[in-house]
């Protein structure tokens, strides 16, 4: 039974998700225009170069040539490289002004943060658009509460908060977008099908359980590489996943599905998945750039051995 109720045609839905890569790439824009006028920062114009690229390829790159697009991305790779994407003058709320207005509101402040999630997910289960663009209108709904808990909350407050996040995470926010497209080159390039000549050689065919054994490792191991399980599996299952086990009669459902769970534990184990195990240390202002790495890497490896364990009970 189709749970989506709201059928909406494919252009207008890709009109919608392309309006949500403007709005990004515009803040984007904005964050790399206010470093550069801030003579705080002490590398202006290589945060301005960094962020200035990642807005014009987020907002017009559809229409962009992909040469142009290509250019843009090592542009905006060299401050990163150089060391030259900095933190400029930030607008952050004192703590006073927060408690004072925690006083105010209370545990409604969660109320916001809720929507959006409430929003993505009656995007994702009845409609057939994005749901990124459900998040988008979660997050303009959560700024009209807000600005109803308090007049303070102008337009200006949130374009400013929204490049005082970016500037925390730096060039860090850039790696999803690389990390997926690399995954698609990976694919494309045959890299499925060297490591099935690789793994040919250690599992013997037939052997089921030793390659449930190997997928689900793999599969740890190279999103550990790519930072994402969904890079990973096309990958990991092209070689390993769909020659030593499914080919031999297992259940693509439970081997599909555990095999992704499996890459999530690499997720936890790996700075590539930055806006999981880095990001959290910045905005946080955590002394140890690999505490939330070293209180996953035990669940992650518990959570491993488990799946692989369903997998071969249940395959």
């Amino acid at each position: 039974m189709d749970l989506k109720f709201i059928q909406i045609g494919a252009g207008p839905a890709n009109i919608l998700g392309e309006a949500v890569w403007i709005i990004i790439g515009l803040i984007t824009i904005f964050a790399g225009i206010k470093n550069l006028l801030d003579k705080e920062n002490p590398s202006r114009i290589g945060t301005a170069v960094f962020w200035c690229s990642f807005g014009v390829v987020c907002a017009f790159g559809t229409w962009l040539p992909a040469k142009v697009s290509g250019a843009l991305v090592i542009v905006m790779c060299m401050p990163p490289i150089f060391k030259r994407v900095k933190v400029g003058k930030t607008n952050a709320p004192t703590k006073e002004y927060t408690k004072s207005q925690y006083a105010k509101i209370g545990m409604k402040i969660f109320i916001p943060a809720l929507t959006v999630a409430v929003c993505s997910l009656l995007f994702a289960l009845f409609t057939n658009i994005s749901s990124m663009v459900g998040v988008t209108v979660g997050v303009i709904i959560s700024m009209l509460i807000l600005r109803a808990y308090s007049p303070d909350n102008k337009p200006k407050v949130f374009l400013e908060g929204s490049e005082r996040f970016l500037s925390m995470m730096g060039p860090l926010c850039m790696l999803p977008q690389l990390l997926g497209a690399l995954g698609g080159i990976f694919t494309a390039a045959g890299v499925g099908e060297v490591i099935a000549g690789i793994v040919e050689n250690v599992v013997p065919k037939g052997n089921v359980n030793l390659g449930i054994i190997v997928f689900a490792i793999g599969m740890v191991l190279f999103t550990m590489i790519m930072g994402n399980a969904f890079a990973a599996i096309t990958v990991i299952t092209v070689g390993i996943g769909g020659p030593f086990v499914l080919a031999y009669g297992a259940d693509p459902v439970v081997i599909g599905m555990l095999a992704l769970t499996c890459g999530y534990c690499g997720t936890l184990c790996t700075p590539m998945a930055a806006n999981f195990n880095i990001v959290p240390v910045a905005i946080l202002n955590m002394k140890d750039r690999w505490g939330v790495i070293k209180n996953q890497v035990v669940v992650a490896g518990i959570m491993l051995v488990v799946q692989i364990c369903y997998m071969i009970i249940f395959k």
